[in-house]
């Protein structure tokens, strides 16, 4: 919700998970809410800048080309051609682009007025993303290794007899369940708890200054400054989430494509 819709309330409710269910259209699953309002923004908002950072190329890019190619070049060398190797780097790296800047524009929407909703905080989002991840990294890997030979890189090489089923079981829990599920909590607890603490701080701190004496309008105080403090280091943690994201996309990829992984 908006960071300071709360603080209207002549006695504080504190936040909790019912303010990031915002239905604008309708309820039930089939509701048109905030969430799918902001992340069909960003999309435009997202295709917008990439227009317009790529109209004019030129040997010696202005402000915009430049800005367009740094991120570009974050994703294509740091993450998909350091991780993925030179060979295969570069069928992959409109996957993770895409999926960089998409999560870290909805990422910044958290702090960004008047949005200020992170969309990743709604568990569906980050687990459709998990789910194109686990689709490609299996699909890649039955393409490179065949579908049986596929299951049989899961295990390393040299184990002892007794070994090889526990491993094969534990390896596959990984593949199938573990990695797309961690994937995607990851993303959304960082987002969720960062977004509610802010809540907690604006909200709480907006109340004692106008409710309470003069000891809590002090705290109340306070409170706004560690509302800013907290608002840098989400910051930081919204854009460190986007490249966690896709780094770890980019290992399961080149795993999948690794002899053994």
């Amino acid at each position: 919700m908006s960071i300071l819709a709360l603080a209207s309330e002549s006695s504080y409710t504190s936040p909790s998970t019912e303010d990031f269910w915002q239905p604008l259209v309708g309820d039930g699953p089939f509701a048109i809410t905030r969430p799918a309002v902001v992340i069909l923004l960003s999309v435009a908002l997202i295709s917008w800048l990439l227009l317009v950072g790529t109209k004019r190329m030129s040997v010696v890019p202005g402000r915009k080309q430049l800005a367009t190619e740094a991120v570009y070049g974050l994703v294509r060398n740091s993450v998909a051609r350091d991780v993925l190797g030179s060979r295969d780097f570069l069928r992959f790296v409109p996957l993770l682009f895409s999926m960089f800047v998409l999560i870290l524009v909805n990422n910044f929407f958290g702090v960004i007025p008047p949005v200020q909703y992170p969309t990743m905080a709604r568990i569906g989002f980050p687990a459709a993303l998990a789910l194109v991840v686990f689709v490609v990294f299996h699909v890649v890997g039955f393409r490179k290794h065949g579908f049986f030979g596929y299951f049989k890189s899961i295990v390393p090489s040299g184990l002892p007899i007794g070994m090889v089923i526990p491993i094969f079981l534990l390896e596959l829990i990984t593949d199938l369940f573990t990695r797309p599920v961690t994937l995607a909590l990851r993303l959304f607890g960082n987002m969720f708890a960062g977004h509610l603490l802010l809540l907690l701080f604006i909200t709480g701190g907006e109340y004692m200054i106008v409710h309470g004496g003069i000891g809590l309008k002090f705290a109340g105080a306070f409170s706004f400054v560690m509302a800013f403090v907290m608002t840098l280091f989400e910051l930081l943690v919204e854009f460190l989430q986007a490249y966690i994201f896709v780094l770890l996309s980019a290992l399961y990829i080149a795993g999948a494509l690794a002899d053994e992984h």
